[in-house]
């Protein structure tokens, strides 16, 4: 339909599109409903990777057993998105598909190094997260594009993990800066791997390559913290706007990482 309509818009659960609509933004523009398309709700499970259809509500990912065990910080993040309504609306492709800079689950998504399957009458292509991304509410998505699924790999426990939404209110709040962090560590307390993700804080979400890179094969001691948290400027760079100044994000976003390392 949609190779037959390059016009339309995809319709998921529409919480951010029916604002847009309901502002007449989208007058006259044709629609095409995905909810039919059954197998794209659905969570399916395998030794190796837990594969979320694309209109899977951030509801289900709070309710869903797997999701809770495997993937808590997903879990954890779909809880604050929006309240009631808008969980049980709202789906985790729509979400991404939005693309905005604060969306909730990037974080998470990020340090369980999601890969998106994007579907067209062409076929199928797995890419990951990141890839889908270009800009503040722009995908890389070519016309006629659906995100199918997203896809988490299989992964060893990590030592500790992180997910924390930092917004003006405790609940209904866009965030000022959103955290994902997983920690790996070896017996003898130096670190074997670190992933820490930052939404809020660049035009989309983003990893820290550079902090993740300094830590390993570290101790966490106080030099090391303090040298990764002053790091943290050079992988991201925060603006200041009507929901917070990039002088206290960077702030949060440090105090966090810090927190986070520490034993």
């Amino acid at each position: 339909m949609l190779a037959a309509r390059p016009d339309a818009l995809p319709l998921a659960g529409g919480t951010d599109l029916m604002v847009v609509w309901n502002a007449g933004g989208l007058a006259g523009r044709t629609f095409v409903d995905l909810t039919p398309i059954a197998a794209w709700s659905r969570i399916q499970a395998s030794p190796k990777a837990l594969v979320i259809g694309s209109l899977v509500t951030h509801a289900a990912l709070v309710r869903h057993p797997l999701v809770r065990r495997r993937f808590p910080l997903l879990a954890a993040a779909a809880a604050t998105v929006g309240g009631p309504q808008i969980q049980n609306r709202g789906t985790l492709g729509g979400n991404i598909a939005n693309a905005s800079p604060a969306g909730d689950t990037f974080p998470p998504l990020l340090v369980y190094e999601a890969r998106i399957r994007i579907a067209s009458a062409d076929g199928v292509r797995e890419v990951p997260l990141p890839e889908v991304f270009a800009g503040p509410k722009r995908t890389t998505l070519a016309t006629g594009e659906l995100i199918a699924s997203v896809v988490l790999p299989a992964e060893r426990k990590a030592t500790r993990e992180l997910f924390r939404k930092v917004g003006t209110r405790a609940a209904q709040a866009i965030s000022k800066t959103v955290v994902a962090g997983r920690l790996w560590l070896k017996r003898d307390g130096t670190i074997d791997a670190l992933r820490f993700a930052l939404g809020s804080m660049a035009p989309t979400a983003r990893r820290l390559p550079i902090v993740e890179a300094f830590v390993r094969g570290k101790r966490p001691t106080d030099a090391v913290v303090r040298e990764a948290c002053a790091l943290v400027a050079q992988d991201v760079a925060p603006i200041d706007d009507v929901r917070s100044t990039a002088a206290y994000r960077l702030a949060v976003s440090r105090n966090l990482l810090a927190a986070f390392l520490r034993p």
